[in-house]
């Protein structure tokens, strides 16, 4: 496992061949007084560049469970290359429901957040599950839909809103500009839309914060917005124990 030579502890950003922004969300602080355990969730753009070193690196992290949240039109435009029988496919949402949509950063969030419930919860449950981890969340980008399912998974496990909210925005700096292009060879091919350009954009916290306030003003809390959707309180206790060391 690399780890950092200033404080011991893994890296953080993990360099695998044919990724740009695959990302350990371990080391994070959570609810009383635990900390987040490390290798345990990662978050990605996607994985369709990924070559046979770039495949024998993710195989040492020892994944036991890929959630690929792309729509069917950029699975078939970028198909994945891991194995399939550990990749679950939890599109949030299809091009068609997606593309009468504003080019607005916004607007995407409040539709996932609105429509995509069942898909966000479902994708949670699957990491919930006995066995699942470590696991990794993944979309094009790996900032928008990756970015609101990893958000959500640290809140419900106690992580403060602040560390979120810096989480995210780690993403502005791993979006070079291969996967800009990548983006925009997917939308040419795959009729998403004039949205995924904002893969392409960069990620500020107070885009986060407000995607986890409209939850709790709807919902009351990000963990009853997940139960509302599917999950049991089994699941959340579940993900919170294999997530969360002390």
């Amino acid at each position: 496992m690399e780890t950092s030579g200033r404080t011991g502890q893994p890296d953080r950003l993990i360099a695998v061949p044919g990724t740009a922004n695959l990302r350990d969300v371990g080391g994070y602080p959570a609810a009383g007084g635990g900390t987040v355990r490390w290798r345990t969730l990662l978050r990605s753009d996607a994985l369709s560049r990924l070559d046979d070193a770039g495949r024998a690196a993710l195989a040492g992290l020892g994944l036991r469970t890929v959630i690929d949240l792309r729509t069917d039109g950029e699975v078939a435009a970028a198909p994945g290359a891991l194995d399939a029988a550990r990749t679950f496919r939890v599109p949030l949402f299809s091009e068609a429901a997606i593309g009468g949509l504003p080019p607005d950063l916004a607007a995407v969030y409040a539709y996932m957040i609105d429509e995509c419930g069942g898909a966000i919860a479902e994708a949670i449950g699957r990491l919930s599950a006995a066995g699942a981890l470590p696991g990794l969340v993944h979309c094009t980008a790996g900032k928008d839909r990756t970015g609101l399912v990893v958000a959500l998974i640290l809140e419900v496990i106690g992580v403060p809103d602040d560390v979120i909210g810096a989480d995210y925005a780690l993403s502005s700096s791993r979006l070079d500009p291969g996967v800009a292009g990548a983006i925009r060879r997917i939308r040419a091919v795959s009729g998403v839309g004039r949205w995924i350009d904002l893969g392409a954009l960069g990620s500020p916290p107070r885009v986060i914060h407000a995607a986890l306030a409209r939850i709790r003003d709807r919902s009351g809390s990000v963990r009853g917005y997940l139960l509302g959707n599917g999950l049991t309180r089994r699941d959340l206790e579940s993900l919170r124990a294999r997530l969360v060391t002390r």
